[in-house]
């Protein structure tokens, strides 16, 4: 699929599933741009690793050239689909990358058979935030978010904020 961005008319940017090989690229990616939490357990290689098993296609990268301009990490449990990370380069941002990546993780996980998907977004991401509202997804406020560790896990950016660097 290529996706023809309305702001870089020239360029071709590719979308193709995500693998396990691109993670140096998107990991890197994900640092690069803030409203992204990351941890060393999910968002390690051998986490993404896991993830993919698990979802091999419903995770996406955009690709111009050989670089990794955009990326969507998403996935589902048979009953709801879930958004981990959207992230575009800031170079290639407001070309229409972030929908179109949106848009085929939607209709991927349409094609599984979900009909609902869910994200979390960090409540001071206003970009961010108003991008979701853009593409559909409306805000909850009946709910409250709630997690607990089941092993220790070290937040390594929290906003975009690189908290220390992440381990091979």
């Amino acid at each position: 699929m290529i996706i023809e961005t309305e702001k870089l008319a020239k360029t071709q940017i590719a979308c193709r599933c995500m693998t396990v090989n691109d993670y140096d690229q998107i990991y890197a990616l994900w640092c690069s741009c803030g409203g992204i939490g990351l941890n060393d357990v999910d968002d390690s290689r051998e986490g993404i690793a896991r993830f993919l098993l698990r979802n091999p296609t419903t995770c996406f990268v955009a690709v111009c050239g050989t670089r990794i301009v955009g990326t969507i990490l998403s996935g589902h449990d048979g009953r709801r689909g879930h958004i981990y990370h959207l992230a575009v380069d800031p170079e290639y941002r407001n070309s229409g990358i972030g929908r179109q990546l949106v848009e085929k993780s939607k209709q991927t996980l349409r094609d599984c058979g979900i009909a609902k998907i869910s994200l979390v977004a960090f409540a001071d991401n206003a970009a961010g935030n108003a991008f979701w509202e853009k593409m559909g997804f409306s805000r909850r406020d009946d709910l409250v978010y709630r997690n607990t560790e089941l092993t220790a896990v070290k937040s390594l950016s929290i906003r975009g904020r690189l908290v220390e660097n992440m381990p091979s």
